[in-house]
């Protein structure tokens, strides 16, 4: 009989993230709703009376940010209970119920940005004379008025925060279907124990030595996908139909120019990855006939992608040595880093293990005012530490934005938002080779150093290619559907992986399973962060406290410059190729002592 999941009340409490540091019961949340309703209704009141005063300006801002923090808090306890177990219909509700709240509130106060548009700059100049007060928020108004040529009238804009919970439905669907209603089929795993497939097991079972194992619970997943393709491809194409309008609507050229501006960053950072990743796509078709002759397989397959090419070394690692271990190797970062990663394993920001209903994967979030919350779904593998360095690396970044910052510029552009985690992740991969001493335990810790390249750098500017030529295909008017879709995914995984890899027509589905194509053009920032990180982890190893304090400034700059000036900071000009260049002679580098090693 397969091994199942927990239920979400089987689960022991101090595995669990504690909720109720945001609120201590549903009836405060409920207190917090109400109030935000009667703050929408304040603000609404000053509508068309922005430009008459400097106090009335004044107010409308302090009331929005009071707004946007309180709805940011009840939005994130909605989600962090969702999440825990999205079979729960009591916590769609709650999911639901907030989302309505932000959308009817979004249409009320929609007037804001166009009124603050339709003020000239000497009438501003004066406001901030007459009103001190208003030099908080003079850093909010330059960033809405350098969106001037993309916000709508009034009475647009209140028509397009009505379609904000429309333009969720995509998403929200894929999610419950994804993390909920697909029932995956069981497999045998090498222990000879029937092994129910998750989102959780899937990846420990890639890595399984046993290949048979792997191509089983490869192919038993994707026939999942193959299954609801037609499905799963429709709401693709309404996500993609969705950021059309939203771009069409804002006077954007396409949805990957709008998408890049709400972080203030050029399309041309976004192609300037595509085009240097290819120009080096050679390396990763090197990398696959290392990988091949490793495994000391005729034909190399995808399933084969994720299986450890040094046998023997593989071991299984507890939450708690995990957490040891992070905590040495981000020593460097220095004693203020360390006490409050301390503070997040001590006092329950994590939610640590795979439980029925649970979302996969794993991520950070969490209010302003409050301490992060990081979902995990550990399994103790290698890989699975790395995540928990990566995630308290989003966490401490919210943390020091937070600490520095006023709410309204706490919150940091997804430009730079996976800079902190990977750096985070560098830094432990040194730390375990500066470690160890023994040849076949180096050639594993560079064979997941290898792997973390192709997964984050190679891997996501496929996905980000994917997402540009997907997109343009239905900006051109062609509908996204199942065949096209597979057809164009199966393109590019050839083109990536290159010839000594066989592209299993399975992997034709893949693109169905990836959540990240409903955030518009996240992606590619996992790439660009990832070249970013290995600059800025080997300055602060090399240099040490000038370098960590350089460092440190970013983590603390919230939202206060643009993404590429706060990176800037820590000493990486993403304008330029340079990082993406110097990234990938780190790989070949690795590759090389790699190819080495193995013989």
């Amino acid at each position: 009989m397969a091994k199942e999941l927990l239920k979400r009340e089987d689960v022991r409490v101090e595995d669990t993230w504690k909720v109720e540091d945001m609120y201590a019961t549903a009836e405060d949340w409920e207190k917090d709703l109400k109030e935000l309703n009667e703050l929408t209704e304040k603000i609404a009141g000053l509508e068309g009376k922005l430009a008459e005063s400097a106090g009335n300006l004044l107010k409308a801002l302090e009331w929005s940010a009071k707004y946007g923090e309180k709805l940011d808090l009840a939005y994130n306890y909605a989600e962090r209970l969702f999440d825990q177990d999205q079979k729960n219909t009591k916590h769609q509700a709650m999911t639901a119920k907030v989302m309505n709240l932000y959308a009817q509130g979004a249409g009320m106060m929609a007037f804001l940005e166009p009124e603050l548009l339709a003020m000239d700059d000497e009438t501003l100049e004066e406001f901030y004379k007459a009103e001190p007060g208003l030099e908080l928020y003079r850093g909010q108004i330059d960033e809405i008025r350098r969106m001037k040529a993309h916000v709508l009238s009034a009475e647009l804009e209140k028509l397009m925060a009505m379609t904000t919970e429309m333009s969720q439905v995509a998403s929200d669907t894929f999610s419950i279907l994804n993390n909920a209603d697909f029932q995956f089929p069981e497999v045998i795993n090498e222990k000879g124990e029937s092994v129910r497939l998750s989102h959780g097991s899937y990846g420990a079972l890639m890595e399984c030595p046993d290949r048979n194992v792997r191509k089983d619970a490869f192919e038993k997943m994707y026939s999942v996908y193959k299954q609801y393709n037609n499905t799963l491809a429709s709401l693709y194409n309404g996500q993609v139909k969705t950021l059309i309008f939203n771009a069409q609507a804002r006077k954007y050229n396409s949805t990957l120019e709008a998408a890049v501006d709400q972080n203030n960053v050029s399309p041309e950072v976004y192609k300037n990855l595509v085009d240097a990743i290819d120009a080096n796509v050679e390396l990763l078709h090197r990398y696959v006939r290392l990988r091949k002759k490793c495994l000391g397989v005729d034909e190399l397959h995808m399933y084969d992608v994720y299986a450890p090419m040094i046998d023997g070394v593989a071991k299984e690692i507890s939450f708690d040595e995990a957490k040891a271990t992070v905590l040495k190797a981000l020593a460097p970062l220095g004693e203020d880093y360390l006490a409050k990663l301390r503070e997040g394993f001590a006092n329950r920001w994590i939610d640590v293990y795979e439980n029925e209903g649970k979302r996969s994967g794993a991520y950070s979030s969490g209010a302003y005012g409050t301490h992060p919350y990081v979902l995990l779904n550990y399994n103790g593998t290698l890989d699975n530490m790395f995540t928990l360095a990566h995630e308290m690396g989003h966490a401490l970044h919210s943390c020091y934005s937070n600490e520095n910052q006023p709410f309204i510029y706490a919150n940091y552009k997804i430009f730079v938002a996976e800079v902190a985690s990977t750096t985070n992740e560098i830094l432990l991969m040194e730390y375990l080779l500066k470690n160890t001493e023994d040849k076949k335990e180096r050639a594993y810790l560079l064979n997941h150093y290898l792997d973390s390249f192709k997964g984050t750098v190679f891997r996501q500017t496929q996905f980000a290619e994917f997402e540009m030529r997907s997109n343009a295909l239905c900006e051109s008017g062609e509908s996204l559907n199942a065949e096209n879709l597979n057809a164009m995914y199966l393109e590019l995984n050839k083109k990536y992986y290159g010839p000594d890899m066989i592209s299993d027509d399975q992997i034709a589905y893949e693109w169905a399973r990836i959540p990240h194509f409903y955030y518009n053009f996240y992606v590619y920032q996992y790439a660009t962060s990832f070249s970013a990180s290995v600059a800025i982890a080997k300055s602060i190893l090399n240099e040490g406290a000038p370098a960590v304090e350089r460092y440190k400034k970013f983590l603390s700059g919230g939202c206060t410059k643009p993404p590429v000036e706060l990176l800037k900071i820590a000493g990486v000009n993403m304008e330029t190729a340079a990082p993406i260049e110097a990234a990938m002679k780190a790989f070949e580098e690795i590759l090389g002592e790699m190819e080495k090693l193995v013989g």
